[in-house]
C-alpha cells in the first residue's frame, strides 16, 4: 500500500439518490448542500449522472439539476457524468449546455456517454427510435460542431452554444469509449466505479492511440472510485451496505429507493450475488481516514489517472458529507 497521499484531483459523482422515506425535492436539496460542501472542502467538479426510470435516482433532467447545483455554488466546476447522447438530439444538448456556460461562465462540463442509462421500454417512451448508440460518434462529431463559431450562412447552430468554451468528455467502461476519445483529442472519464474490467485496457488504449486536437493537446484521464470513510472500518463496512444492497436489488430487476444500511449483508445476499457485486465494486475503498488515504493513494499510484471523481451511494446524508469530508482531509496529508 502507498504510504503517502497522492496530489491528484479530486470531484464528485452524485446520482442525486432518493432514500427510502424521502423525496426527489429532499434529494435535490441535499445534492445542493452536498455540492457546497464539496466546494468548501476544495473538490474540482461535481458531476450528475442521467439515469431513468429509477425510482432511487432522481438525476434524469440532468442539465436542469446541473443548473441548480450551479445557481447554489460559486467555484466549483458542475457537469454531466454524464448526458447519455442516444436520448438527446445533439442540438438540443448543445443548446442545454450552452445555456448553462452562458449563465455560469468557465464552470460547466458536458460528458457524455452511449449507453441510454435505461431499460428498452423506457428507450422507446423517449422517442429515439433509431440505433443511437451504433450512431454515437457521429453524435459527438455534431455536437462538438455546434459549439464552433458560427459561420456566415450556416443552416443550423446552437443559440446560445456556438462558440462558447463548454469542454466535452467522453464517458465509457469499455474500450469503445477510450477509442473515441484518444481519436477526437476528447478528455476521457472511465466508470470504474461499477464497470472496472476493462479499465487497464481501456487507459491503455485512450494514452497510446490519443491524436492531439485544438480540445486537448495530451491525454487527460478522469477514474471514478467507491469511497465510503467514516470514523470507524466498522461503521464504513456498515454504511457500504446500503450500495451493496442497491447492486443486488438492481441485478434482480428490482431497482427501488436507496434503502439503509444493514448489520449483516451476507443474510441478504446469495453467493452468487456476493461474487457480482464484489466483481462490480472492486474499485472501492471502505474505512476509516488511514484506510481512506492509504487506499486512494494506492488506486492513484497503480492507475496514474490526472484525476479522480469519487461517489458515495450512504443513505444518510450526515454520513454522506462526513465521508467526503474524511476523504478530502486524508489526501491533503
Amino acid at each position: 500500500m502507498a504510504n503517502s497521499p497522492v496530489q491528484i484531483p479530486l470531484s464528485v459523482l452524485d446520482l442525486a439518490p432518493v432514500t427510502e422515506g424521502s423525496t426527489p425535492a429532499e434529494s435535490f436539496a441535499r445534492s445542493l448542500d452536498l455540492a457546497r460542501h464539496a466546494e468548501a472542502l476544495g473538490y474540482a467538479r461535481y458531476w450528475l449522472a442521467e439515469h431513468h426510470n429509477m425510482p432511487g435516482i432522481a438525476s434524469a433532467a440532468t442539465a436542469v439539476l446541473i443548473g441548480h447545483i450551479a445557481g447554489g455554488t460559486s467555484t466549483i466546476r458542475v457537469g454531466s457524468g454524464g448526458v447519455m447522447l442516444p436520448n438527446h438530439a445533439p442540438l438540443q444538448v448543445a443548446e442545454q449546455f450552452g445555456t448553462l456556460a452562458a449563465l455560469y461562465p468557465g464552470r460547466i462540463d458536458l460528458g457524455v456517454g452511449r449507453a441510454p442509462g435505461t431499460d428498452q421500454a423506457t428507450t422507446k417512451a423517449l422517442r429515439r427510435y433509431y440505433a443511437g448508440a451504433d450512431a454515437f460518434p457521429s453524435d459527438v462529431m455534431e455536437l462538438l460542431r455546434y459549439f464552433e463559431p458560427a459561420q456566415p450562412g450556416q443552416p443550423v447552430q446552437a443559440v446560445p452554444g456556438a462558440g462558447l468554451d463548454v469542454p466535452v468528455w467522453i464517458l465509457g467502461s469499455s474500450l469503445f469509449g477510450a477509442g473515441l476519445a484518444a481519436t477526437l483529442g476528447l478528455p476521457y472519464a472511465f466508470a470504474s466505479h461499477f464497470a472496472p474490467a476493462a479499465m487497464s485496457e481501456a487507459l491503455a488504449l485512450y494514452h497510446r492511440d490519443f491524436r492531439p486536437s485544438k480540445h486537448l493537446r495530451q491525454p487527460h484521464a478522469m477514474l471514478a472510485l467507491n469511497v465510503v470513510a467514516a470514523d470507524s472500518r466498522a461503521e464504513a463496512q456498515r454504511l457500504f451496505t446500503t450500495q451493496q444492497q442497491s447492486f443486488v436489488r438492481l441485478r434482480r430487476g428490482a431497482p427501488g429507493l436507496i434503502p439503509p444500511p444493514i448489520d449483516d449483508i451476507e443474510a441478504f445476499w446469495t453467493p452468487a450475488e456476493k461474487a457480482m457485486v464484489a466483481q462490480s465494486l472492486a474499485c472501492s475503498v471502505v474505512g476509516d481516514a488511514s484506510d481512506v488515504r492509504e487506499g486512494i493513494a494506492d488506486f492513484a499510484a497503480r492507475h496514474r489517472p490526472d484525476e479522480l471523481i469519487l461517489t458515495a451511494n450512504i443513505f444518510d446524508h450526515g454520513a454522506r458529507r462526513h465521508s467526503f469530508a474524511l476523504a478530502a482531509e486524508a489526501m491533503r496529508g
